[in-house]
């Protein structure tokens, strides 16, 4: 949760790292930002990897815990949950992601705490979204990703699907759901009520890959490197260059919009004798 000051934003029972991504985000910016930790050992990712000393929080907790404060309460007693109401009646956000159901069998649903705080907005991460056949199932980064689509276009076209090293799933959804409850704080200023924001992770896969299928409105399928839209327009690869290495790679790629680019890759690469072959002179001439 974050109290209200002067840079107020609210408090938070998030943890791992989806809510813990959507509440640093404001905190950088300046939020005061209260994390609410179990006392039996405080968030589950504090113990996550190592950290600099062998007594010190994970490197993973801190890398999504920076600019916070945090508040110790037990949420499974009368008077830790009456704590967490009372620093309600004062934030202008909640934020939690516990799993489908938890946050209410707590007493601190979205109900339970707009009647404490009309102008409160209350942010929650799920998995899947209200309406789903599966909206009370369990999810984390990997599953949203298989489920909402982007392992099935990344990978090689003959190979499995294959999970992008980004967390799109888990910060993904933190970044959206903190662009969701900036809207809601506007909307404040002119309602004067604050109101519940929710974002599943599913969905928020299908956001971030929309391009791939807009153009068809079939699957798209997984092309490597090369661009999943286009027509596969070449140049379109990562191609190894000297003096090689592992990570010693240029990424080559033609816009569809510009055909500028074409030119200046023959330029860097010395071959401007092909500016003028009808064999490549267009995007459409040149195969995948």
């Amino acid at each position: 949760m974050c109290r209200t000051v002067s840079t107020g934003f609210g408090f938070s029972t998030s943890q791992f790292e989806a809510g813990p991504s959507c509440t640093e985000a404001p905190a950088w910016l300046g939020a005061e930002v209260v994390k609410v930790e179990n006392p039996k050992g405080g968030e589950p990712g504090r113990v996550l990897g190592t950290g600099p000393t062998p007594e010190a929080d994970g490197y993973y907790f801190m890398i999504y815990n920076a600019s916070k404060k945090s508040v110790i309460v037990n949420l499974k007693s009368e008077r830790g949950v009456a704590l967490v109401k009372e620093m309600a009646k004062r934030a202008d956000v909640f934020v939690e992601n516990f799993a489908p159901g938890a946050i209410e069998r707590l007493g601190l649903g979205w109900d339970d705490l707009r009647a404490l705080n009309p102008r409160l907005v209350y942010a929650q991460v799920k998995g899947f979204g209200q309406g789903s056949p599966y909206e009370n199932n369990l999810a984390f980064d990997m599953i949203a990703q298989a489920c909402g689509g982007t392992m099935a276009i990344t990978g090689e076209r003959d190979g499995p699907p294959c999970k992008p090293g980004p967390t799109l799933g888990d910060t993904g959804t933190g970044m959206l759901l903190a662009i969701g409850i900036l809207g809601a704080l506007f909307q404040r200023h002119v309602t004067g009520r604050g109101r519940r924001v929710q974002v599943a992770m599913q969905d928020v896969q299908l956001q971030y890959i929309r391009t791939a299928y807009a153009r068809s409105g079939q699957p798209a399928m997984r092309n490597g490197a090369k661009l999943l839209a286009g027509g596969g327009m070449a140049p379109s690869g990562i191609y190894p260059c000297k003096p090689g290495g592992p990570n010693d790679y240029v990424y080559l790629f033609t816009s569809p919009a510009n055909p500028e680019h074409w030119r200046r890759l023959l330029g860097v690469t010395g071959q401007e004798a092909m500016l003028d072959d009808p064999r490549f002179a267009t995007r459409e001439a040149r195969p995948p």
